[in-house]
Formats: structure tokens, C-alpha cells, sequence
């Protein structure tokens, strides 16, 4: 219990990094798509997801390895400078042949007359791909807090620059040109619109680089050959389950352009309404993404435990994400209609795709929760295997259901396509990995919460009252106590037991 409490307040701690600071981000969301057309920001949306892909490629598993080789070796550092060495020459040579072939490359994405929007996130995709090495060194260290800082003070400038750029800037212009205008008006001025993001993008990530010198700087950086080589055997299976992976997780917004050529602004439009509706569910890939920073120092440090500590730590691990994955379903499910302001009236009809995506995020969740069984036992060549097998199902069904659907509702079709691939792949990781590292996880109760879960936001679904949301909002507030109401009693956690046990004697 002792190894949960640690993995809960950590992923606590990176969860204000990565949660808190996602949500902060999401909250520019807002300003992208009150300010642009559904067109200008599926470009934004469809350039990102390329940017995904870009960086699990410069990282190419760089990140696990780091972690199995730092825990295995008596030197550590040299297996961090090592790596550094490594991510470093690979994105060296990613900015350079961007640079020589952006034509071509720009070309290829569709996006012949903005080459620059694709140099700018070429460029920041190299230094966060460099970045990750040193933070998750800081996360080796257990230094969550220096992570969450350094986190913040980039979401800070972030969102300070792109409200500078997009809403201060022009009113500036007509104020007082004279401040901005010898760096403004060159740059394209209001008409370079979207491409302000990417500006802004780019001055935070080189702030991170800044941040993290101190964890670079003042050491002698070795390259153990014979290492990078073992390490590299080692990851590049995690490679192939990453770019995979992310393909499928972007799978959506990067082939609507592709499926539709005659029709492109539609295209666009529906990129658009896709990307920004699932900003919404993004809550529950940030909870995810929490875990995993917290989770996977955790999993190969308990492997030095051993017996049933070790079993019921990794179980406990798994019931744990369900049950606040669940939580997290049900209270963005309950306010909804009040959380589908953060985007424009134009894009509402895409809220159809949140439950869709908020399920197939958790589904994913606990695929990735189930992945230290292949980790673990060093048969990482079975990520792969169903990362291919989830980029195969998630192609077909993309192929298949986006064009069925058709304009405009196409989008709909990408969020079934994951909804689906992640269900198959986490059923076949969970029999197989039972197989290869048996662990007693409590399906039942895991089961058992879901079905609660899914029956509680039916209720809410059928119990709305649009002339009275005060009732509506009491009736889901009711449904997601009593949900934790129900997991504190069966959990046994002691903070809500001892005040269940104070009410029912009241």
C-alpha cells in the first residue's frame, strides 16, 4: 500500500503539470476557435497530430530505455548522457533535412503555401523530442516538483504569448503601430493568423530548454557505444508500439484532408470541429498522461519487490485508474452542457464525439496499464504487436466508416475507429498477458464499477431537464456522491469510510 500511496501523490504532483497544465492550455481553445474559421483551425489540429508522430520518432523509446538501463546500471549518468548524446544528434539531422526538403515535405502535408507553419513545428518537435531526456531524468530523481515547475513556467509562456500575439497585438497595431510594427508587420502581421500560435509555441518550448540547462550543464556527458547499442535494441520495439500507437491516436485528423482531395475546405472544416470537440475528452488523456509519467518509475522500481507486495501493488495500480477514470467520465459526462461553451456554437455539433473518445481514452488508459507485464519481462516486442494490430483496426475502420459517414458528420466515424481498436487491443493484452505474467487483477470489482458507471450516466442521460438544469445539475451531483460514496465503502478508504460510518450511525 505504501508503493500506491507514493504512485498516487506523484501522479498527483505531475498531474499539476500535466492535467492542470493541459487544462490551462485547453483553455486557449476558446480563443482559436472564436477567433478562426473551422478551416484555419483544422490546420492547426491536422499540423499537431503530424507533430505527435514527429516526436515519439526523434524519442524512438529513448524515454523507457532510459528508465530499464538508469535502474539496472551502477552509473546511471552515464546512461542519461548517453542518451542525451543520442536524442540530440537525431534531431540535429531532423532540422536539417526539414530545412533542405521543406518544399517537398510541405507539399506532401497538403500545405504548399505554408511552408513556415510546418519549419516552426519541425523545429519545436527536435527540442521537445531533446527536452524529454532531461525531464524524465527529473522524474528518475523523483524531482516532481522541478518537473511540475518547469511544466507551468512553459504553459505560462505559452498562453501569455498567444494572447500577446492574437488579441493584444492587433488592437496595438490600431492603437499604437508604432511600438510592434518594425517586428509585426515583417512577420505577416494579423494575416500571418494561425501561424502566431506556432511562434508562440516555439518561444515557450526554447524556455524549456533554458529551464532544464541545470540539469545538463555540470557533468562530463559520456558516450558508451556498447550501451546506446543495448539500449537501442531495447527500444526499438517500443518505437514501432509508439509511432503506432500515436498514428492511431491522430489517426483521425490526419487522413479526413487525405479521404476528402475535391473537397478540401470541408475537409478542413471537419478536422476542425473534430479537433476542438475533443479537447473536451482530452481530461481523460491527461489523467492518462499523468499516470504514466508517475506509473512507469513505479512499475520497475516495485520490480525489485518481490512476492505479493509486488502483485497486489500492480492491481491495485490497475483498480485504482478505473475507478477515477470512471469518475472523470462521469463528471465531464454530468457538465457538459456546460463545459461545450469552451468552444464556439459553430463547432457543438461535434459533441457527439466526447463519450465516444473519453471511453475509448480509458480503454487505452488501461492498455497502457497492462503493458508492464511485456516490460517487465522484456518482451517489448509484444507493444508492438498491438500497437500494429490497434494501427491496423484503426486505418481499416478510418477507411471505412469516415467516407460511409461522409461530409459533414465524418469525424464521427474516427472516434467509433478508436472506440473500437482500443477495446480489442486491451482485451487481447490482459489474456495474453496472462500468459507471460499472470497477476490476479480484481475484474470483478473493476467490472462491477464500470457497470455502475455506465448505468449512472444512462440515468443522467434520460433525467435531463431543459427547463430546469438546477434540477438536472442536483440530479448528477446526487449520482456522482453516490458513485464515490459507493467505492469508499467497498475500497475500505479510510478518509470517506470513517464518514460514511459517522453519517449512518447520525
Amino acid at each position: 500500500m505504501a508503493g500506491i500511496k507514493s504512485l498516487v501523490k506523484d501522479t498527483a504532483v505531475y498531474g499539476l503539470s500535466s492535467i492542470v497544465g493541459r487544462f490551462l492550455n485547453w483553455g486557449l481553445t476558446p480563443l482559436y476557435v472564436y477567433t478562426f474559421v473551422a478551416a484555419e483551425y483544422g490546420i492547426v489540429s491536422f499540423l499537431y497530430s503530424f507533430t505527435a508522430v514527429a516526436l515519439v520518432i526523434l524519442n524512438y523509446g529513448m524515454e523507457t530505455g532510459f528508465f530499464r538501463f538508469a535502474n539496472k546500471s551502477d552509473d546511471p549518468e552515464k546512461v542519461y548522457t548517453t542518451s542525451l548524446w543520442s536524442v540530440l544528434f537525431t534531431s540535429t539531422i531532423f532540422v536539417v533535412l526539414l530545412t533542405l526538403f521543406l518544399p517537398n515535405i510541405s507539399g506532401a502535408l497538403k500545405l504548399p503555401h505554408h511552408q513556415e507553419y510546418v519549419w516552426l513545428l519541425g523545429v519545436i518537435v527536435a527540442i521537445d523530442a531533446f527536452t524529454n531526456l532531461p525531464f524524465a531524468y527529473l522524474r528518475y530523481k523523483n524531482k516532481a516538483w522541478t518537473f511540475a515547475g518547469i511544466k507551468f513556467a512553459s504553459i505560462g509562456v505559452n498562453i501569455g504569448l498567444n494572447l500577446f500575439f492574437i488579441l493584444a497585438c492587433p488592437r496595438i497595431m490600431e492603437s499604437a503601430p508604432g511600438w510592434i510594427s518594425w517586428w509585426y508587420t515583417p512577420m505577416g502581421g494579423n494575416a500571418f493568423g494561425i501561424g502566431w500560435i506556432f511562434v508562440a509555441n516555439l518561444i515557450s518550448t526554447l524556455s524549456v530548454l533554458v529551464l532544464l540547462t541545470p540539469w545538463m550543464t555540470g557533468r562530463r556527458w559520456r558516450f558508451d557505444a556498447p550501451l546506446l547499442s543495448k539500449m537501442l535494441n531495447y527500444s526499438w520495439p517500443l518505437l514501432i508500439l509508439g509511432v503506432a500507437g500515436i498514428l492511431s491516436q491522430n489517426m483521425g485528423q490526419i487522413l479526413i484532408p487525405y479521404l476528402f482531395p475535391h473537397n478540401p475546405e470541408a475537409a478542413r472544416t471537419m478536422v476542425g470541429i473534430y479537433g476542438a470537440n475533443i479537447k473536451i475528452a482530452i481530461v481523460m488523456v491527461m489523467f492518462t498522461q499523468a499516470f504514466r509519467y508517475a506509473y512507469e518509475p513505479f512499475i520497475f522500481s516495485q520490480a525489485k519487490a518481490e512476492g505479493e507486495s509486488q502483485s497486489r501493488a500492480y492491481c491495485d495500480a490497475m483498480k485504482y485508474f478505473v475507478i477515477f477514470g470512471l469518475l472523470i467520465f462521469l463528471g465531464v459526462m454530468f457538465f457538459l452542457p456546460l463545459l461545450k461553451y469552451f468552444v464556439a456554437p459553430g463547432y457543438w455539433a461535434g459533441l457527439r464525439v466526447v463519450p465516444i473518445m473519453m471511453m475509448a481514452e480509458l480503454f487505452f488508459g488501461v492498455f497502457f496499464n497492462l503493458s508492464l507485464w511485456y516490460k517487465l519481462t522484456d518482451r517489448t516486442q509484444w507493444g508492438m504487436y498491438f500497437s500494429l494490430l490497434c494501427f491496423a483496426l484503426m486505418l481499416g475502420l478510418n477507411l471505412w466508416l469516415v467516407p460511409a459517414i461522409g461530409i459533414p458528420d465524418g469525424y464521427l466515424g474516427c472516434a467509433w475507429a478508436a472506440f473500437i481498436s482500443y477495446f480489442i487491443v486491451m482485451v487481447l493484452s490482459y489474456f495474453v498477458g496472462r500468459h507471460y505474467y499472470p497477476l490476479p487483477y480484481q475484474i470483478g470489482r473493476i467490472g462491477a464499477y464500470s457497470v455502475i458507471a455506465v448505468a449512472f450516466y444512462a440515468i443522467a442521460y434520460f433525467t435531463e431537464f431543459p427547463g430546469m438544469m438546477w434540477l438536472t445539475y442536483l440530479i448528477r451531483l446526487m449520482l456522482l456522491a453516490t458513485y464515490v460514496c459507493i467505492v469508499g465503502i467497498f475500497e475500505n478508504i479510510p478518509f470517506l469510510s470513517a464518514r460514511l460510518q459517522k453519517i449512518h450511525k447520525f
